[in-house]
């Protein structure tokens, strides 16, 4: 295809380094995309004969349905996704295929196809989270009532309810989608007709091939049209922070599935067993979420380091800008739906939860907020009451609600009877009203609210 200026060629290692081929291949609708609309112009502009152009069209047409039947061949002489195509298209009609590459370059080519490749992967992203969405609303609202400890330092810290446990990772992924949307606007600019890196004299029209392709307008400078890659590495920023989110999720599931903990039973579809020791049940799934995180953070980087220093505009390195997104992609589906399954099928051990809850002296503090409420006693102060109570029921070998009222009086005098209504977990969580907080209602109201939201960014969505 650039042979013409070289009397010789490749070295079979330049041959198979030069290749992109094995890896662009996944390319091959949106390249067959790009070129329908470029040629659907030509004609329209009058820089191919309208004959020509419908030619064109038909012969893209059969290849993209022989590379749904069979695969895009892999040749490493003809080098990536667009030879491949353009030399089929050429034993399909001939000479006419060489007026396709007419006022655009391998390089807006790509840049186009690859932007719309991500477009793609951030749709099936987005759809994937909000299955994850609905999965943790429906168990939030399951468990609205039931109560866990919650922890700082993974210590027990004060009793929340599961509910609104999972629906903190609801937020996490309400963010994530947050984030993939602003990528998605920020990509959707179309290259193509920039041509190498300088535009083209042909009278093309920019803005007919950028609304064929769905986008918004045609990119503004020619030079970073070709070079520019902040789409790819706006994609994997946000997988990777959604994949942190994940593996957050999946470490909570890995520690909640150990015997010490017995939180929850994971089914069978999300666990493995042991070759050798038959009463195992390992949270292998989660594990390897957790994993997949530091695979795609690791293709974030690898990006990152290759486009740290190049200069205008384009430059072969940019050929490796693909598979740390690919690879990426395809882990972030796979942990997506994973972490899905898991939610959807989980088993919840809530009376283990509440049993823990209720140890650890976790109502601690709502002992200490009492004390303010109804004595006037200043928090600090409060603190140190609630801090001798502690030591006191420690001593005793009893949770604080256990605690004689003559024992607390011993420590305050201030305290009465009533301490004994605000002791108990349930009262605790129920306490906890305000805007955010654990309470049984505001989850629930939180999960109405985001369902609604759920609805209408569907709906905007389906127009």
């Amino acid at each position: 295809m650039w042979g013409g200026r070289f009397a010789a060629g490749p070295a079979s290692v330049m041959r198979e380094i030069n290749a992109s081929i094995p890896f662009d291949q996944r390319l091959w609708k949106q390249d067959i995309a790009g070129s329908k609309a470029h040629v659907a112009m030509l004609g329209a502009q009058g820089i191919v004969s309208v004959e020509d152009a419908a030619t064109i069209t038909q012969g893209l047409d059969t290849i993209a349905a022989e590379y749904e039947a069979d695969g895009v061949p892999v040749d490493l002489d003809l080098e990536d996704i667009h030879m491949v195509t353009e030399s089929r298209l050429a034993q399909l009609i001939g000479p006419t295929a060489g007026r396709l590459h007419t006022a655009r370059s391998r390089n807006d080519q790509v840049a186009t196809d690859f932007r719309l490749w991500v477009r793609d992967a951030i749709d099936e992203v987005e759809a994937g989270l909000i299955g994850l969405q609905r999965a943790l609303l429906t168990r939030a609202g399951e468990l609205a009532d039931s109560v866990m400890p919650g922890f700082t330092h993974l210590q027990s810290a004060q009793p929340v309810t599961l509910g609104h446990h999972l629906m903190a990772y609801y937020e996490m992924i309400r963010r994530d989608r947050s984030r993939f949307a602003d990528a998605r606007a920020r990509l959707n600019e179309c290259p193509l007709g920039a041509a190498a890196l300088a535009g083209t004299g042909f009278p093309i029209d920019r803005h007919a091939t950028a609304a064929a392709l769905g986008f918004a307008k045609p990119t503004d400078n020619s030079l970073d049209s070709v070079s520019d890659r902040d789409f790819a590495l706006d994609y994997l920023m946000a997988a990777t922070q959604l994949s942190l989110h994940l593996s957050r999720l999946a470490e909570e599931f890995i520690i909640w599935a150990s015997q010490p903990f017995g939180f929850v039973k994971l089914p069978d579809a999300y666990s493995t067993g042991s070759s050798i020791m038959p009463q195992k049940r390992n949270p292998d799934a989660a594990e390897l979420v957790r994993g997949h995180s530091g695979r795609i953070m690791g293709c974030m980087t690898a990006l990152c380091v290759t486009m740290k220093g190049l200069p205008l505009a384009y430059s072969k390195d940019m050929q490796d800008d693909k598979p740390p997104v690919f690879e990426a992609h395809d882990l972030l589906g796979l942990s997506i739906a994973a972490m899905t399954g898991m939610i959807d099928t989980v088993t919840f051990r809530t009376d283990r939860m509440r049993g823990l809850a209720e140890s650890g002296f976790a109502t601690a503090t709502d002992l200490a907020d009492w004390l303010v409420r109804e004595g006037n006693i200043p928090f600090r102060e409060a603190h140190h009451i609630t801090g001798r109570a502690v030591a006191a029921a420690e001593e005793a070998g009893v949770p604080l609600p256990d605690l004689p009222l003559a024992t607390l009086q011993a420590i305050d005098a201030r305290i009465d009877a009533r301490i004994f209504g605000v002791l108990t977990v349930d009262a605790s969580v129920a306490s906890r009203q305000s805007h955010g907080g654990t309470a049984p209602d505001q989850v629930r109201a939180r999960i109405a609210q985001a369902l609604i939201e759920l609805d209408l960014a569907e709906l905007e969505k389906r127009g």
